[in-house]
């Protein structure tokens, strides 16, 4: 399982994310790799807080209805930066909230913001990859999955292993993007028209060699791995020339990820398009930008076992 799930980001070299993150490779290069996304995710977070507070309210919603006699235990599957987990805590105040991730990096952050914000005592963080299998946290109340199943190799086995642990009522909550996310007009004033729609094609030819079940309908395969799905809810993005003082650094940081990922697919005149976009002294830079609009669709699949 790959690590620090929580924006639609771009690809990088080696082993390809949905949300641009290179896996396999080692050092510097990848620990540099590893922080910017980690960067790129805590801005995702603030910048989209509407879509957290949606997405985290529903699924508290529904986990209210579940009587327990003992602390509820909750997990977040990748968990990134930790917005789900420290979200989740907030909102289920008696809840244990366990924070799984692949990168020690990842964790070691989210150890950082919980203590920060006074939530130690109730957020603990575990190294874990589900491709080699669950680790004992039997038994799960809720477990929330906010774009990480998709990087497994078998998310069907995960979930009905998932499944086996969680307690009889327990809930699972998918959030998957059905559009990735979008920031610029058509016309940027440099280039072509509709350089993001070909990049974004571009991606898309990425992840499907590299990450089949992107695009998958998430509530049939919970329905294969043995739960009963409850809710499926778009929770769509539409922020035009968003206020967000962090909106411009969020567009930057997920293009500048695209660079790194993508350049060798690109033609000369969108390679040109992108340099300017990131040239943040340029008068077409994101940074500068006055015209950004932030749309997309994220799903969230709500299941009980």
């Amino acid at each position: 399982m790959s690590h620090s799930h929580h924006a639609d980001t771009p690809a990088h070299q080696g082993h390809l994310d949905h949300d641009g993150r290179g896996h396999g490779e080692h050092g510097h290069d990848d620990a540099a790799s590893e922080s910017g996304g980690a960067d790129l995710l805590d801005l995702d977070g603030e910048v989209l807080r509407a879509y957290w507070d949606t997405a985290l309210d529903r699924v508290t919603a529904a986990m209210t209805s579940l009587p327990t006699t003992r602390q509820a235990r909750v997990v977040d599957l990748g968990a990134g930066t930790g917005t789900g987990s420290l979200g989740l805590a907030r909102r289920l105040p008696d809840a244990e909230v366990v924070a799984v991730d692949v990168s020690e990096l990842a964790l070691s952050r989210i150890d950082a913001k919980a203590r920060a914000a006074g939530l130690a005592d109730r957020v603990r963080t575990l190294l874990a990859d589900l491709d080699a299998g669950w680790p004992d946290l039997e038994p799960i109340d809720l477990t929330w999955a906010s774009m990480s199943l998709h990087h497994l190799a078998d998310p069907t086995r995960a979930l009905s292993d998932l499944r086996r642990i969680t307690r009889d009522g327990g809930l699972v909550a998918v959030a998957e993007f059905d559009e990735p996310l979008r920031f610029l007009p058509d016309d940027l004033g440099v280039g072509r028209p509709g350089f993001e729609t070909r990049a974004l094609e571009v991606l898309s030819a990425v992840h499907a060699e590299a990450l089949p079940t992107i695009g998958a309908s998430w509530a049939e395969l919970l329905g294969e791995a043995g739960w009963t799905v409850v809710d499926e809810h778009d929770v769509v993005i539409d922020e035009r020339s968003p206020d967000h003082p962090l909106a411009g650094r969020y567009a930057r940081a997920w293009f500048d990820r695209l660079s790194h990922g993508l350049t060798d697919r690109l033609d000369a005149e969108d390679l040109h398009t992108l340099e300017a976009l990131l040239d943040d002294d340029g008068p077409h830079a994101l940074l500068r930008r006055s015209d950004l609009h932030l749309h997309g669709v994220r799903t969230l699949t709500i299941a009980r076992r």
